[in-house]
C-alpha cells in the first residue's frame, strides 16, 4: 500500500497540448514521486450506466509515505506551482477538487500490457462519493469480493481501491471526502469496453446490490491514462 493523491478539473473544455505539457514537466520534476499519472476523456459504452461526460483532466500522484506526499502539497511546496494564477490557462475557471486516499493494489492474471511501453493505457475511475451505514463492513465486503471479480475481467491490467485519510495539503481547491475510489485500468478503450460487456461486467452488478447499506452519488468515468517518468524512479 501507499498514498495517493487525487486532483480532478472539471470545466467545459478540455486541456490543451501545451498545458499537458507543461503539467507532465511539473510532475515529473515531484521530489519523491513514486508514479505520476495524467487523465484525459475517453470514451466507452457501459451496459448499465452513463454518467456523462468525464472530467476534463484529472491527476493521481503516488508517493512512498505521506509525509512526501504532504511535502509536495505545502505551502511552499513544489506542487504550489498548480495553485497559481497562470496555471493550466487551457482550464481558467475550472471546478476542481482534490483528496489523498490509502491506494491498495490487488493481484491480476495478467499484468504485462499488450502495448509498447510509455504508451497511454485507459483507466475506469469509480468513485463513491457518499457514505456507508456500517463503514468497517462495507470497504470490508467491497475489498474482499468486489476486487475479486473485478480481477476476472478480460484484459485487466490493475486493480486498485482508494480509501479515506486524514492529510496536510495547500492548493486553493475544495477537498471532497469520497468515501472510495477504484480504478481498473486496460490497454485501450477498446479493451475496456469489452470488458464493460463481458459477463463479467454482469458479476459486477450482482455483486453491487449485495452491497451493506450506503447512500450518495457513484460516478464511473473512462479515461486516456499516460504516466510521467517520475524523478524517484529514473536511473540518475
Amino acid at each position: 500500500m501507499t498514498v495517493t493523491y487525487f486532483a480532478i478539473f472539471r470545466h467545459d473544455d478540455v486541456a490543451s497540448a501545451e498545458d499537458l505539457q507543461w503539467l507532465a514537466r511539473l510532475l515529473a520534476a515531484t521530489p519523491d514521486l513514486a508514479r505520476g499519472l495524467i487523465y484525459t476523456p475517453a470514451q466507452t459504452h457501459d451496459p448499465y450506466l452513463d454518467d456523462g461526460r468525464p472530467p476534463a483532466l484529472a491527476m493521481q500522484l503516488y508517493f512512498p509515505d505521506i509525509a512526501m506526499l504532504e511535502a509536495a502539497l505545502a505551502h511552499d511546496g513544489h506542487l504550489a506551482a498548480l495553485g497559481a494564477p497562470d496555471a493550466l490557462p487551457s482550464l481558467r475557471g475550472a471546478a476542481v477538487t482534490q483528496q489523498a486516499m490509502l491506494a491498495r493494489s490487488f493481484p491480476v492474471p495478467d499484468a504485462n500490457r499488450g502495448i509498447a511501453s510509455g504508451e497511454p493505457t485507459c483507466t475506469y475511475l469509480v468513485t463513491y462519493e457518499g457514505a456507508a451505514e456500517d463503514q468497517n463492513a462495507w470497504i470490508a465486503h467491497y475489498i474482499q469480493s468486489h476486487t475479486v471479480i473485478m480481477a476476472r475481467f478480460p484484459g485487466i491490467r490493475e486493480v486498485e481501491v482508494g480509501t479515506r485519510i486524514d492529510w496536510c495539503g495547500f492548493l486553493p481547491w475544495p477537498r471532497v471526502d469520497a468515501m472510495l475510489r477504484n480504478k481498473v485500468v486496460f490497454d485501450d478503450a477498446g479493451a475496456l469496453t469489452a470488458a464493460l460487456n463481458s459477463p463479467v461486467r454482469h458479476d459486477m452488478r450482482a455483486d453491487y446490490v449485495c452491497f451493506p447499506a450506503f447512500t450518495g452519488t457513484v460516478t464511473h468515468f473512462p479515461m486516456i491514462t499516460s504516466e510521467v517518468p517520475a524523478a524517484a524512479t529514473r536511473i540518475r
